[in-house]
């Protein structure tokens, strides 16, 4: 077994040319870097950061002593020729960014495709994401799962994303911004309708926390916080309008026959459904019948 570790970390592709690494860190606890990440890290001639005063934090903490060159997001085209020039030269390169995986809504994309374009291996090193994180633990069907990055700040914009989308299956997966989450929970709640809705914040911190509900459920519990703080990633459940579970069971007593009354009695005791959403939800299924 150790004679294949050696192999696996001694691949050829890593040795002669440079290479690029694409180095996923840890998105809040420290604890979460890989074996293979903390080797490589070690190894690398160069460290490209997206804030190198974050990555020399983490650095600092597992004793790693590397040179960094900032690589972010507006300054991202001018640094490519600065980062693929000691690749070019056989050195190797580790690319991490904040927090997390490389390139999901942070820098990297030129610099890996020009890499590519020059015939430089590109070698991810997979760990935290923050994405995945919240989704294995979302409670929701991730089959499949759209991640969108930061939604359109602008209202109008927002709302004809949000059209365009409305139908797609599976969960939308959003970066949201503790200011603006209110802002787009709202204008989701008018474009959808209401859906079932997780915000993830503080993934993996001392706060970390999973506020689980319908779209305007969630946004009234946030809305009723004297501050949201934190980082925040928001899934939403697409494909059409939210569904309680007790909405089917209540249609098919209906249809069986039951008064709207009855059903709503029925739905209390089986699944704590409040009286006035059943009367809310079901009442255009009484065809104007008096309950």
């Amino acid at each position: 077994m150790c004679c294949l570790a050696s192999l696996v970390i001694d691949s050829p592709m890593e040795k002669g040319a440079g290479v690029l690494y694409v180095v996923s860190t840890p998105i809040g606890n420290l604890e979460d870097i890989t074996l293979r990440a903390l080797r490589v890290l070690k190894e690398v001639d160069l460290i490209a950061c997206e804030d190198t005063r974050r990555s020399r934090k983490l650095l600092s903490h597992y004793g790693i002593n590397k040179p960094l060159v900032s690589y972010y997001g507006p300054r991202e085209a001018r640094k490519v020729s600065c980062i693929l020039e000691p690749l070019r030269e056989g050195k190797r390169v580790a690319l991490v960014t904040d927090a997390g995986t490389p390139l999901l809504s942070d820098p990297g994309w030129r610099l890996v495709r020009e890499a590519i374009d020059g015939g430089i291996p590109v070698v991810p090193v997979p760990g935290p994401s923050s994405v995945l994180a919240a989704l294995v633990a979302s409670g929701l069907p991730l089959k499949p799962f759209t991640f969108w990055g930061f939604p359109p700040r602008r209202k109008g914009e927002l709302r004809s994303f949000l059209r365009e989308t409305a139908s797609f299956p599976g969960v939308h997966v959003f970066f949201e911004s503790p200011r603006r989450i209110l802002t787009t929970l709202e204008v989701m709640c008018r474009e959808w309708g209401e859906r079932r809705v997780v915000v993830a914040r503080e993934l993996t911190k001392v706060h970390e926390e999973f506020i689980r509900g319908s779209l305007s459920w969630v946004k009234g519990e946030l809305a009723s916080r004297e501050e949201v703080k934190g980082e925040l990633v928001l899934l939403v459940e697409g494909g059409g309008p939210f569904r309680e579970p007790w909405e089917e069971k209540g249609r098919r007593l209906l249809e069986e026959g039951f008064s709207l009354r009855d059903v709503a009695k029925i739905l209390k005791v089986l699944y704590g459904a409040p009286r006035r959403e059943v009367y809310s939800r079901l009442g255009e299924f009484t065809a104007g019948e008096g309950a």
